[in-house]
């Protein structure tokens, strides 16, 4: 069964966000930083491979894999140092999903609370989101799985920003860009919508929904607002 947040009977109630390819368009720059470490310890992966194989994971998962594939220990700190260096290099790179500002601005218009889950680190997220501007959308509604120590696709970082809401799980609606956000979303009994190109392959899961760009979002959220006899904050 469908989570309630998407059904005519229920009532969506919160939007939490992805970061990462979804507002800030960061996945590129970050893994290719990523990408630079670890051929130091002789990982045969360039720089656009790396964006597929890394979009979405932990920075302890890829420590895990890359120590893996090539036999070679990582400093126990390599996550942390890292993860500083992202910090940096957002400070300087950070840019927006084309369509973001906009997408944000209509989805606050249909009266919908807001909330952020990423795999990202609080520090990571406030520079990004102070650089492009969107923190007047999310300032303090933001919440990181690499923080709490519980990286998606654990659930954890979903179910939290429910909580801290006061919703309930199944009346929320995720937007993801990874299989990985997306996974961590259904195992929360969330809603989930994939933004990818809609000629890229995509999963064929319950609770699923797909578009190819963020202005189709919130004309989506009406339809389930309409659906739901309500009038998405336009009365």
């Amino acid at each position: 069964m469908l989570p309630r947040a998407v059904r005519p009977d229920g009532r969506l109630r919160l939007v939490i966000f992805d970061c990462d390819g979804v507002l800030i368009d960061s996945e590129g720059p970050s893994c290719r930083a990523v990408a630079h470490e670890l051929r130091q310890i002789g990982l045969d992966l360039d720089d656009e491979a790396a964006v597929h194989r890394f979009a979405g994971k932990a920075l302890t998962a890829i420590k895990i894999e890359a120590e893996t594939e090539t036999g070679r220990a990582l400093p126990a700190d390599w996550a942390a140092t890292m993860q500083g260096k992202l910090v940096e290099l957002m400070r300087r790179e950070a840019r927006t999903i084309d369509g973001a500002h906009g997408m944000l601005t209509a989805v606050v218009g249909l009266d919908l609370p807001v909330r952020v889950g990423s795999n990202s680190s609080i520090a990571e997220m406030d520079v990004k989101f102070g650089r492009t501007g969107l923190d007047q959308f999310v300032a303090d509604r933001i919440h990181s799985a690499r923080d709490m120590g519980k990286p998606k696709p654990d659930p954890a970082v979903y179910l939290h920003a429910a909580e801290i809401e006061g919703v309930a799980p199944d009346d929320c609606i995720v937007l993801e860009d990874t299989d990985t956000g997306a996974r961590a979303a259904q195992a929360a009994g969330m809603a989930c919508v994939l933004l990818r190109p809609l000629d890229h392959p995509a999963p064929d899961w319950p609770g699923l929904f797909r578009i190819g760009h963020l202005s189709e979002f919130a004309p989506f959220l009406e339809r389930i607002l309409a659906s739901q006899g309500r009038d998405g904050g336009r009365s």
